[in-house]
């Protein structure tokens, strides 16, 4: 069988998650299609492909009939929360399952009964025809409508998620709804050394950073805050002699390396099994918390430390997740501007973090209670004994568990045309 993927251009999320279900579906042809930093992600693991299209540089109507040569190509579609790949397979008229590890964090600005409307009599003869009967739903809408479109939604447990499949149920005739546990590369996890010593003290996972709003030169005040503070990190805390910061702001020439206080911090970007490998044998882990790399450090055992959110969904996260260990031990920037306001919307959210962000940064006196309440978290963390951490894995793995994903997704290209 012969199947086109892709991934929402939204952080290393949505593309690790394919690439895990990727691999497990290993005896079809796997085609990657799509551009930034989903393409700078498939290029770094290009084992989980059989082939990689990068559409960057293309102009918009060359990477769109690429896009859509390979779909007619195709005997199904595999999106990771790209809409308008869904919407550009039911157009071509194969079968697409949507997989979403965000279900119950989209926001709504119609009700869903009308979205479902706008779905059933969205015309199929080509895609301006659809993309104009569309306009008007918000990006959150789109994904919404994407599950609506698709022939299966294959959605990652989280609190609401249930809430949610229920609404899509009262709607009568819609996509089957497959409600799975971690969506990651488990032929990695299985192949990970556990008996390998520490090359780091201490990793630092900052994810792909770069999103609708976010990038490594344009709204990083995230990322100028994280380099004001490394030095600071090492002078704090001497046991951490070997740091590894990974994520997308250090690929392609990026890299640098810090020095202060007697210590190291490396800032790099790893293929994703180097980076389990770390994970797995480094003793502490920080990370930006994506629902991904939780997932990931949850199946190697390992209870990390959640680090200031970069976007609106990260906020999401950390309330959904805030009745447990990992949680209430995270780092906010709350923690720091209690009465910065963060409006309750993607977009607007995620840019009251850049500015939260930069205010830190230029705010010596903010900065230094940054560093301060920063540290304190930390200082907890690394108090916790193994038992404590094992009983954080374990509350979270009960809230956030399901049935496998790679028995899901082989189960659904398994039933004739995977309709």
């Amino acid at each position: 069988m012969q199947i086109v993927m892709g991934a929402q251009n939204c952080g290393f999320g949505p593309v690790s998650e394919l690439v895990a279900v990727s691999r497990g579906l290993h005896r079809h042809e796997r085609m990657f299609v799509g551009d930034g930093v989903a393409a700078v992600f498939a290029r770094r693991n290009p084992d989980a492909f059989d082939t990689v299209h990068d559409t960057g540089g293309m102009t918009g109507e060359a990477a769109a009939e690429m896009t859509d040569e390979l779909l007619r190509g195709s005997d199904h579609v595999i999106s990771v929360m790209d809409a308008e790949l869904v919407i550009r397979s039911v157009v071509a008229r194969r079968p697409v399952t949507l997989v979403d590890s965000l279900f119950s964090f989209w926001q709504l600005t119609l009700p869903l009964a009308r979205i479902h409307e706008r779905c059933v009599t969205m015309p199929r003869s080509g895609l301006a025809a659809a993309e104009q009967h569309l306009t008007g739903l918000s990006p959150h809408d789109r994904v919404v409508a994407a599950h609506l479109l698709a022939n299966h939604s294959v959605v990652q447990n989280l609190p609401g998620v249930t809430e949610r499949v229920t609404e899509f149920a009262a709607l009568g005739t819609v996509p089957r709804i497959h409600v799975t546990g971690s969506i990651v590369d488990v032929e990695g996890l299985r192949s990970v050394a556990r008996d390998t010593g520490p090359e780091y003290d201490l990793l630092i996972n900052v994810g792909g950073f770069k999103n609708f709003l976010l990038d490594f030169d344009v709204n990083d005040d995230y990322l100028r805050l994280l380099h004001r503070w490394l030095p600071d990190l090492l002078r704090d805390w001497p046991r951490f002699r070997r740091v590894l910061v990974c994520g997308g702001p250090f690929a392609e020439g990026r890299e640098r390396t810090v020095w202060a206080g007697g210590g190291t911090a490396e800032c790099r970007l790893l293929r994703q099994r180097e980076l389990l490998q770390v994970a797995a044998s480094t003793p502490d882990y920080l990370m930006a918390p994506g629902l991904t790399a939780l997932h990931e450090s949850l199946a190697l055992g390992r209870l990390p430390l959640a680090i200031h959110e970069q976007h609106y969904a990260h906020v999401f996260t950390m309330r959904a997740l805030d009745g447990t260990e990992f949680g209430r031990s995270g780092g906010r920037f709350t923690d720091v501007v209690p009465d910065h306001p963060l409006p309750e919307d993607d977009l607007a959210g995620t840019a009251a973090l850049v500015e939260l962000a930069g205010r830190i940064r230029k705010d010596d006196e903010l900065y230094a209670r940054y560093r301060r309440t920063f540290n304190e978290r930390i200082e907890h963390y690394i108090s916790l004994a193994p038992s404590q951490r094992r009983h954080g894995v374990e509350e979270l793995g009960r809230l956030l568990g399901g049935e496998p994903v790679h028995a899901v997704m082989n189960g659904i290209l398994d039933t004739p045309r995977a309709a």
